[in-house]
């Protein structure tokens, strides 16, 4: 709780008018039982009639005053925690924006979107019962402790009995229930993570028929899920009960005392009414109380988590060199370098160095799982090495603040993601104030302008979440297109030919070459035939390079890439 209201801090003024507000209608409240008890001695016991209806009027403005402010309190504590609610999921989607790969890995789709939706909304429901109920009760429960004793003397010491037999009955379910509160977050997690899967991988669960598995999978989640609130569920249904039986011996009490009070001439009629009402007001505040500390624990968890989300600090920090001061242009240098993912047993990459120059294209060649995306991770500081150094036009990588690093880079991840919209909106990811002779130079250059022309509304034709409705090769020239609107100093592709064909992938990489002028072009492929013009191969095998040359040096040096050519193009074509 400490670190998000540090973070988002409540507007004062508006906390300092609901407080005004709360306190009045407390007043207002506290005012009825004390008229109620004057209309009683000096109306009903006098039958004077004058008196009960000045007196009922009295009460009645009161009682509409009071409902007007309680209106208002309750309109500005919904603001309070609404724009709460806003800045702070504002505050976790800019921080998440922040995380490098490792903290995305880290935490995991499922669990932000959670933390970032249901936990901030949680968060924003306790706070407004806090502002409104939290406010109100404590102030009720002390006005009617004092205007208890000054009507009651005697019957009021009920009190001293049954407020704390409430508080302590009260905090023994609350301590039971917030156990459960983090659990549930947790089985929540694991829910959200299996439905996402379920929905990214349909096409492939129904390929291969696998959908009651999967079914069994998410319903063994969720039956854990809903055992588990079940049991929150048995032990918070206690709290209504203890506070009932607490309230009603209580107001047994009171009024058994009060008769007798009354019968032996002790006390009038009206402060017996006064009295009880006063320490029911009393009692129903702390029962309200008390339901604002039963979510409590619920919010204490969610807020703890989306704590452990803004407290998190990117492992990929800003350097301060300037981009006007690079010594070079366009190149790329791998230093010794060697790196693991986080948790993985061993690295992927050991002691990779190669060197790029201005209007070269580089190309990695190897098997699967050999570490060739892993190095193109690198370049725009998804992650950073472990040892060894890479270097951007001479400098440092990590000398770079991240955003102008990333600006000299064109990256065409090995998974194409389009985003909702339409294309011209995609294309202008690359180039924000992109017009359509940048559209129609970068799609013509990545061989998109041919099925962009065949749509009905053209670039302004919509784009559906994730690019489905487009095909593979659609999205990749896409993507492909989009790099190429940035006019990058280095251009970084992922396996991203792969879904083209023969012909699309021989015209577009003409194309790029064309166009490239003296950027630098980093390629993984898995196509020799796609890198047969390349001015360096680099040949990977188990996170390492094997061999680096030309496609005919490479022929004679390096068995393992002669081994893959012949297969691919076969032994006399070779």
């Amino acid at each position: 709780m400490k670190t998000i209201f540090s973070k988002v801090k409540l507007k004062g003024r508006q906390v300092v008018l609901l407080s005004v507000l709360v306190l009045f209608a407390a007043v207002a409240e506290m005012m009825l039982p004390s008229l109620l008890s004057q209309m009683i001695t000096g109306g009903v016991t006098a039958s004077s009639r004058s008196a009960i209806y000045i007196l009922a009027a009295v009460m009645a403005g009161i009682t509409a005053l009071a409902c007007i402010i309680n209106f208002l309190a309750l309109r500005i504590a919904s603001r309070i925690s609404t724009d709460f609610s806003a800045r702070l999921r504002e505050q976790v989607f800019e921080k998440v924006q922040d995380f490098s790969a490792v903290e995305l890995d880290k935490f995991g789709t499922a669990s932000l979107v959670a933390r970032s939706t249901s936990d901030i909304t949680n968060v924003q429901n306790f706070l407004v019962m806090l502002l409104r109920i939290g406010i109100l009760a404590p102030m009720m429960a002390m006005a009617g402790l004092v205007f208890s004793s000054a009507t009651g003397g005697q019957v009021s010491s009920v009190l001293t009995i049954s407020i704390p037999v409430l508080l302590v009955g009260c905090g023994i379910v609350i301590l039971l229930a917030s156990r459960y509160s983090v659990m549930l977050r947790q089985k929540l997690d694991k829910i959200n993570r299996l439905f996402l899967e379920s929905l990214e991988g349909v096409r492939v669960i129904r390929a291969f028929n696998k959908q009651k598995s999967e079914s069994r999978r998410f319903g063994d989640a969720n039956i854990d899920y809903a055992s588990t609130a079940m049991a929150s569920g048995r032990v918070t249904s206690l709290l209504l009960p203890v506070i009932n039986v607490i309230f009603g011996v209580t107001t047994a009490a009171v009024l058994g005392l009060g008769a007798h009070y009354v019968e032996t001439g002790a006390m009038e009629v009206g402060s017996l009414v006064a009295n009880s009402q006063y320490i029911s007001m009393v009692l129903m505040s702390v029962m309200m109380l008390a339901l604002v500390i039963m979510m409590f624990p619920t919010a204490y968890a969610c807020s703890k988590r989306i704590a452990e989300v803004l407290e998190t600090e990117t492992s990929i920090r800003d350097g301060s060199f300037s981009l006007q001061d690079r010594p070079l242009r366009s190149t790329v240098e791998f230093r010794h370098v060697t790196f693991a993912y986080p948790g993985a047993p061993e690295p992927i990459l050991k002691d990779v160095s190669f060197e790029t120059h201005p209007g070269e294209i580089t190309a990695i060649i190897g098997g699967t799982g050999r570490g060739k995306s892993s190095i193109l991770k690198l370049i725009p500081r998804l992650y950073d090495p472990l040892f060894g150094e890479i270097l951007i036009d001479g400098i440092n990588a990590k000398d770079y603040a991240l955003d102008e690093l990333r600006s000299l880079i064109g990256y065409v991840p090995q998974k194409n993601i389009l985003f909702s919209g339409d294309i011209s909106s995609n294309l202008n990811l690359g180039k924000i104030d992109g017009t359509k002779q940048d559209w129609q130079r970068a799609a013509g250059i990545a061989c998109a302008e041919e099925f962009i022309l065949k749509k009905e509304n053209g670039y302004h034709d919509a784009v559906a979440q994730g690019g489905t409705n487009l095909s593979g090769g659609q999205r990749q020239r896409m993507a492909i297109a989009r790099a190429v609107m940035k006019e990058p100093e280095i251009y970084v592709f992922d396996d991203s030919f792969s879904a083209l064909d023969m012909k699309t992938d021989q015209t577009l990489r003409k194309n790029l070459k064309a166009a490239m002028g003296n950027a630098t072009v980093i390629m993984v492929a898995q196509r020799v035939s796609t890198i047969l013009d390349a001015d360096r191969i680099l040949v990977i095998d188990d996170g390492m390079i094997v061999g680096q040359g030309t496609h005919k040096e490479l022929l004679d040096t390096c068995p393992l890439y002669r081994e893959i050519a012949e297969i691919q193009l076969g032994k006399e074509a070779v």
